[in-house]
């Protein structure tokens, strides 16, 4: 068993003599303000690289902190790792308070983005090592190196040393070296950013597999959003330090809480324009775009009636493969090719509508995909349940979707 519990935790890098001298020539006018880091917060205690960041993790959980570089997520998994200090807040592992105990005592295991072997040692120093630190008899020893090199494949490997090996055969040692003496937590900081995109797709497959055979919570740290939503049972997508929204990948996918959300996670990314929400009658809502009207789901509006939504500019969005394109004639939106391209079983198509991108994804078997190409002029409508709205001001989902 291992559940965690994270509670306002924080996390804040104190400033430097000379950074203090300079906030202070700053407040006498005395020099021009420079950027802060990443668009992260300063206190006069310096830098708060993670705000109030709360999260109950349930035992044997899948959890993958998500966001842009600088937001937050691998000082927060060193924190629970006890590789950094908690500044403020509280940690808990299996109800116990361990802000204070050491890294070696919180039956924690990591797995680090650059594999972290021993080059001098081999596959099977590597993965004995860890035991040894923890005086595992010898017989013990061998049998659960012999157990995490057959579970990760690696057997055929366990006399070379790193550098006889491929990028993803060393990733597999660090994970074994991890999971060998069978962590209650095993974390991962961006495991398979140094892997190519052939082999981070076997490796993506071999940790769920990996998942099913343990027992231990996992907590993973990637930037890559197609990592988080294949591998997460949840997903923590942070910015700027604090945390965004939690939810499943189908939650975060198809409700985005904010702006930010909506645009960072699917792939290609999220089209968005600008427009406005319009209440024609008690319920009945339309979104307009230039010219273009679309219709809304009944829970849309629904949605928006709940939360007293009236006619308003708003921020409107949709996904290029919610997106269909029409022939007939009709208040939508209009644009021209500018790049058409081929990936197999759909066509991207990089549309021009009043000078803006929009991506629109069309099904090869849909269409005449010989008609799509540069130059062509397309027309194209949103599917009434997958348009998104927000606040332009606070960037708020305006269904006001915290609860989902």
């Amino acid at each position: 068993m291992a559940t965690l519990s994270l509670r306002h935790v924080q996390k804040i890098y104190p400033m430097r003599d000379e950074d203090k001298e300079k906030k202070k020539k700053k407040k006498k006018g005395e020099e021009p303000v420079e950027k802060k880091p990443f668009n992260l917060k300063v206190t006069d205690e310096g830098v708060v690289a993670v705000d109030d960041f709360n999260l109950e993790i349930a035992d044997r959980e899948f959890v993958v902190l998500v966001g842009p570089s600088g937001c937050g997520k691998s000082t927060t998994l060193r924190m629970i790792a006890g590789l950094e200090d908690i500044t403020r807040g509280d940690l808990y592992i299996d109800d116990k308070l361990v802000n204070d105990v050491s890294p070696k005592d919180r039956d924690i295991a990591m797995v680090f983005q650059n594999y972290a072997l021993y080059p001098h040692m081999t596959v099977r120093q590597n993965l004995e090592f860890p035991l040894e630190l923890r005086k595992v008899p010898k017989n013990e020893m061998n049998k659960m190196v012999e157990e995490a090199a057959e579970i990760l494949g690696i057997t055929p490997y366990l006399n070379r040393k790193p550098k006889a090996l491929s990028g993803g055969q060393r990733q597999r040692v660090a994970i074994g070296r991890a999971i060998v003496r069978d962590p209650k937590v095993l974390l991962m900081d961006e495991p398979l950013s140094n892997l190519d995109a052939k082999l981070r797709n076997q490796m993506r497959a071999e940790i769920i597999k990996l998942r099913d055979r343990l027992n231990a919570t996992f907590i993973y740290v990637t930037h890559d959003q197609t990592e988080a939503m294949t591998l997460g049972d949840r997903i923590v997508i942070m910015k700027d330090g604090e945390v965004q929204q939690i939810g499943t990948p189908q939650q975060v996918f198809s409700h985005p809480i904010n702006e930010f959300v909506a645009g960072f996670i699917g792939m290609p990314q999220m089209n968005i324009f600008y427009g406005e929400v319009e209440k024609k009658a008690e319920g009945e809502y339309v979104v307009r775009v230039g010219n273009a009207e679309f219709e809304l789901s009944e829970e849309k509006k629904k949605r928006l009636a709940e939360n007293g939504v009236v006619s308003q500019k708003a921020i409107i969005g949709c996904r290029p493969e919610h997106i269909t394109l029409e022939e007939k004639e009709g208040a939508m939106l209009e644009g021209v090719v500018d790049v058409s391209e081929m990936m197999g079983s759909s066509v991207h198509l990089h549309v021009n509508v009043d000078g803006k991108d929009c991506i629109v994804i069309v099904p090869t078997l849909d269409i005449d995909t010989g008609k799509l190409g540069q130059g062509a002029n397309v027309r194209f409508t949103f599917a009434p349940n997958a348009i998104h709205m927000f606040d332009p001001e606070t960037e708020k989902n305006l269904e006001n979707l915290d609860n989902i």
